[in-house]
């Protein structure tokens, strides 16, 4: 019997590439995202046939797209975590409304989706939830205090849950990417919206988008890289939790498995900060 993954955020860069490419592995496929209409002609041309709304911050979009999985397909082995941005910006920048929205969506929003499909999971004694984190989720990079800790949440989340879920048999997993390939940085990108802070953090703003500016968005891995990444996480049928993606996410995990914590934090604000 073929297998199905429902996967949230799937309308570009790596939410489409995973939906392409479990698609292509013979998945039934059901690929969620906020505007479905928009992308309808590009996706059906791909030959994905099921596009389904789902706005995380939806509540009954979430158990709507949740209903129509289950329905069609009767059994779900797969719930893909991906819908989510980034603030950018000083902590002093981003304003509580920017805070509150990054929240809803890159925390809240995925535990709603997740709380939607457990009891389908647990009702089936299966099931895999697998939750597109961030190398970010496990450093912290200067002017992504927000979204990283954001990041920092899920790993928690999903590290507790899976203590929780099984004695269900669902297992739990965290894709870690590093720098993506994608259009992230114009599309889902949140610069802080106080002012004043900007200004005075003029000089560290100057510097980290040298090292880490938008330039460099475009020098990451392919979105397939993630993709490969969890359709692997998928299939390896293992308990591991945690699968860094992309070249320099596996090296900063392992720089930071060797180095003593403040000469790896040293050679961090050195990358980051020239």
């Amino acid at each position: 019997m073929k297998k199905t993954v429902l996967i949230t955020g799937a309308s570009s860069g790596i939410g489409l590439a995973t939906a392409l490419y479990f698609f292509e592995k013979g998945w039934n496929v059901v690929a969620t995202m906020r505007n479905p209409e928009k992308r309808k002609t590009l996706l059906h041309e791909k030959s994905l046939p099921d596009l389904v709304h789902l706005d995380v911050g939806d509540t009954a979009s979430i158990k709507a797209a949740v209903k129509y999985a289950v329905d069609k397909y009767q059994h779900v082995d797969v719930l893909v975590n991906n819908a989510g941005y980034a603030v950018y910006g000083p902590f002093e920048a981003s304003s509580p409304d920017q805070i509150a929205k990054q929240y809803n969506t890159n925390v809240f929003g995925l535990m709603e989706v997740t709380r939607a499909m457990l009891p389908v999971f647990r009702a089936q004694n299966e099931g895999l939830l697998i939750n597109v984190t961030s190398m970010g989720g496990r450093v912290g990079f200067p002017l992504y205090s927000v979204y990283n800790s954001t990041k920092w949440a899920v790993e928690g989340f999903s590290e507790a849950l899976q203590y929780e879920l099984k004695q269900y048999h669902i297992r739990v997993k965290t894709i870690e990417p590093g720098v993506i390939k994608t259009d992230f940085y114009d599309r889902s990108m949140d610069r802080g919206q106080v002012e004043s802070a900007q200004t005075d953090y003029a000089e560290t703003l100057k510097r980290a988008e040298k090292s880490l500016g938008e330039g460099s968005m475009t020098a990451g891995s392919e979105p397939l890289v993630v993709a490969k990444t969890i359709y692997r996480a998928a299939t390896d049928g293992s308990r591991r939790l945690r699968y860094p993606s992309g070249s320099d996410a596996k090296f900063v995990n392992f720089i930071r498995s060797i180095l003593p914590p403040a000469w790896f934090y040293s050679m961090l604000e050195r990358f980051t900060l020239k």
